[in-house]
């Protein structure tokens, strides 16, 4: 008989009380409960027109078209993936109070919108980046959001005149391998591992779950995943609405 969504919170419940060393995995769907939608529908466009030629999102958020077409590509990117506005939902806040417990000792995101630091979680590993760090390409100099959407057309330097570029992983681009090994490693020690909001169909990041040694594997999702025979509590839901739940 399968159990009752009432019993799943009962036991997630038991499974965070019972552990100190907790890891979260999060992709998009942790995002998308502040209204942020998931970048690779980018707003629920399948493609977009730039002058006379229909491209997905992920042909423009690509390192290609970054460099080849660098205005039309900040017209997007300032237009379809920044959401300034944004605040923490009950998912990075519930985190932020599990790690503050000392329970939780990382957070590895997917997301590149820095709402788990706004949240007040200190260990969060960015496998994606962020869009609150810029660099110039040419000297490094750092600039903040603010600077790169204060900009009229394509970022400059202001000390050089080298173009910006966000710290995020375009299409293309290698993730950061010192990233990466990081979050393996927090995995690969963890007694529980939380993943939500994530297909787990994307891969380099997908595959850290195979590192997971632990005792709980959960998986929060609102579909499916390709994992779910393999974990210990499965709970189609909220990610939000579980882990408050979790925590009151």
């Amino acid at each position: 008989m399968n159990a009752s969504h009432a019993d799943k919170l009962a036991e997630l419940r038991t499974i965070l009380d019972a552990s100190d060393n907790i890891v979260f995995f999060g992709g998009a769907g942790v995002s998308t409960e502040s209204n942020i939608p998931d970048f690779r529908s980018a707003g629920g466009l399948f493609s977009e027109r730039v002058g006379k030629r229909e491209l997905s999102p992920e042909e423009i958020l690509s390192h290609t078209f970054f460099m080849q077409h660098t205005e039309e590509f900040y017209d997007f990117y300032k237009n379809k993936m920044i959401y300034k506005d944004a605040k923490p939902n009950p998912a990075h806040l519930a985190l932020a109070r599990l790690e503050q417990a000392g329970k939780l000792k990382a957070v590895i995101t997917q997301n590149i919108d820095g709402l788990h630091q706004q949240a007040g979680s200190r260990e969060v590993l960015e496998l994606h980046g962020s869009v609150h760090r810029n660099y110039c390409m040419s000297c490094g100099q750092f600039f903040t959001l603010d600077a790169v959407l204060e900009s009229a057309g394509v970022p400059k330097c202001s000390r050089c005149g080298g173009i910006v570029k966000p710290d995020v992983v375009l299409y293309e681009e290698s993730l950061d391998t010192g990233v990466l090994e990081k979050a393996r490693r927090y995995i690969e020690q963890a007694d529980v591992l939380i993943v939500a909001g994530t297909s787990l169909r994307v891969y380099p990041a997908a595959g850290l779950i195979q590192f997971f040694r632990g005792r709980h594997l959960v998986l929060i999702n609102k579909s499916p995943t390709p994992y779910d025979h393999a974990a210990s509590l499965v709970i189609h839901d909220s990610i939000g609405k579980t882990l408050k739940a979790c925590l009151t």
